[in-house]
């Protein structure tokens, strides 16, 4: 769960980290109001929960309380990357003598943390890594131990000298976060150093693993100040294991292992999974009929596969599931349907019997992520986008 800013930075000040004094307003005439209190200079972020803000008009540097409450009424009509904006956080304006980058995020791949400090920052830190990659540290940091001294004195050795000493103190807090959070990844970009030599975060991205909430319920219960996509929504209401995804192709699956491979088969012919929808090892004719329903309430998806092996499942109940969701929807776009297992014959027949023109059948799984991709891409008056 990726937190929005002023979430993540009540986060460090818990664990002691120093931080510009701000506000969080909810309507252009807060952020005027706190403006005011800090002087009538202050920055005013955009409260999303994707990144570019900087480059996208999400943060701007008021000079006014006036200032401050019209970026804030252009913020909260336009909203920002697509997404309705709620909050912005009004922030008071420092001096800046230098900018750079810190992170600790998790490597599955080697069971350990990383931790990355960069003596640049304020930009992506993937263009640093392109373009002036001795500008990054790294170091593996075992959970096991933790971070060390060494390891600290390492990682800001590259920093300008006044810089050092504010950078070693902040890390081993940000550290402190990642763990007592259970947090997958704690990143401040920029990181600041002030004019006066103390060294304070000007940002906090902080994603909290989603398994871990149920030990953190003071960060779980943040979870209903975040917008959910309406089909994301409906899933949830229906208790589906659903995520939203970028693509066109809608998929629905029985078991997650399979749904993975059906995401890889799919990308692999050249096409984008809409989401992961696993109905589960048992699911009923209303279950079929409730999760076709959610992925067709999403307005990118195009075509749908559905890729279902029989165990528990019985193709003849996946067969009516998918026939009652037809006649409850009103489904303009094709259904590939790939059966196999318990009774697919038998849900093979029925399906075939029932001669509905969108659903198209598939012998493989292959040929089915073929059949579904090549059908998105044909728009529903019947031409090739």
């Amino acid at each position: 769960m990726d937190l929005y800013e002023h979430q993540g930075k009540e986060i460090f000040a818990h664990h002691g980290i120093s931080l510009p004094p701000a506000a969080v307003a909810e309507t252009p005439e807060e952020a005027r109001r706190a403006a005011e209190r800090f002087g009538g200079r202050a920055a005013v972020k955009v409260q999303v929960q994707i990144g570019g803000r900087g480059k996208g008009g999400g943060i701007v540097l008021a000079r006014s309380p006036e200032e401050a409450e019209e970026a804030a009424r252009g913020m909260f009509e336009r909203g920002f990357g697509g997404m309705a904006v709620t909050r912005v956080l009004v922030e008071s304006l420092v001096e800046i003598a230098s900018e750079f980058y810190a992170a600790l995020t998790l490597d599955r791949s080697r069971g350990t943390y990383i931790a990355m400090v960069s003596s640049k920052g304020g930009v992506d830190v993937e263009e640093i890594a392109r373009t002036d990659p001795d500008a990054i540290r790294r170091v593996p940091v075992d959970p096991r131990i933790g971070l060390k001294a060494y390891q600290v004195r390492y990682l800001t050795g590259h920093l300008p000298e006044e810089a050092r000493r504010g950078t070693a103190s902040l890390l081993p807090k940000l550290y402190d976060v990642l763990i007592a959070s259970d947090a997958t990844l704690v990143e401040v970009n920029p990181m600041a150093l002030l004019r006066d030599g103390s060294v304070i975060p000007l940002d906090a991205k902080v994603t909290v693993d989603d398994n871990a909430l149920s030990r953190q319920p003071e960060v779980a219960a943040l979870r209903s100040s975040f917008p959910v996509d309406p089909t994301q929504a409906r899933a949830n209401e229906k208790g589906l294991q659903y995520v939203k995804l970028d693509g066109e192709v809608g998929i629905i699956g029985n078991g997650a292992g399979l749904v993975m491979s059906t995401l890889d088969v799919v990308t692999q012919a050249g096409g984008r999974p809409a989401n992961f929808l696993d109905v589960g090892g048992g699911a009923s004719a209303e279950m079929m009929a409730t999760s076709l329903e959610v992925v067709l309430s999403d307005p990118a998806v195009r075509s749908v596969m559905v890729n279902i092996f029989g165990g528990i499942t019985r193709g003849e109940v996946v067969a009516r599931g998918l026939l009652d969701a037809l006649e409850r929807v009103d489904a303009d776009m094709p259904i590939v349907v790939r059966l196999d297992g318990t009774n697919a014959e038998e849900g093979r027949r029925i399906l075939k019997e029932a001669a509905n023109p969108r659903i198209v059948p598939a012998s493989t799984m292959l040929e089915a992520a073929d059949r579904a991709v090549e059908l998105a891409r044909i728009s529903p008056d019947g031409v090739h986008g």
